[in-house]
């Protein structure tokens, strides 16, 4: 049976879901400089520094048939059925992935350029989720105001270069031996968007 996707904002119902990726994401080493695990009280204090300017959006699957109370503000059906012990709960929706906008810098000459997160629950990667996560959160930069969105990404993560690229990121350049994990020094690439 198809999943539907739904993009919404974040809850602090979401807190602990959203830890729980976050975390995979550092564990992995593919997605960010962050090496120490955060705790759930930790993000919830995140989740309430984040504005209505600044937002975070959740998204979560559920059967093509099922619905949220929560109002929606996209939807996708995908055609993959989760596998066996998959991130899916079949009793209903089940969050698979976040993203936020970040303040740049808050010098006031770059209030329309956006900083984001995006992250997939382990077993969701490559499964659309986080193209769908994206397009959702160019299409919330552009409502908000934004004129352009930034990110920093690790050049050895291919599947999210490819999807930047895809979206239409380009590459401004290599920020050299940036940060240390696991005691190496690291690359990141940096890319833009201009949302006009």
């Amino acid at each position: 049976m198809a999943k539907t996707l739904i993009f919404r904002r974040a809850t602090d119902a979401d807190v602990p879901t959203i830890t729980r990726i976050y975390n995979q994401g550092i564990e992995d080493r593919i997605a960010t400089l962050e090496t120490q695990l955060r705790t759930e009280e930790e993000r919830l204090r995140w989740l309430h520094g984040h504005s209505d300017r600044y937002p975070v959006f959740v998204t979560e699957v559920t059967d093509a048939s099922g619905s949220s109370t929560d109002s929606i503000s996209r939807r996708a059906t995908v055609g993959r059925e989760s596998g066996p012990g998959s991130a899916c709960d079949p009793a209903g929706a089940r969050v698979v992935g976040w993203a936020s906008l970040n303040q740049f810098n808050p010098r006031d000459a770059y209030r329309y350029t956006a900083d984001f997160s995006l992250y997939v629950e382990r077993e969701w990667r490559g499964r659309g989720v986080g193209r769908f996560l994206l397009e959702g959160l160019i299409a919330a930069a552009r409502e908000i105001g934004f004129h352009k969105m930034v990110l920093s990404a690790f050049p050895w993560n291919g599947a999210g270069m490819a999807l930047y690229r895809r979206a239409g990121f380009r590459e401004v350049g290599i920020f050299k031996e940036m940060g240390q994990l696991d005691g190496r020094w690291v690359d990141t690439v940096i890319m833009e968007k201009l949302l006009d």
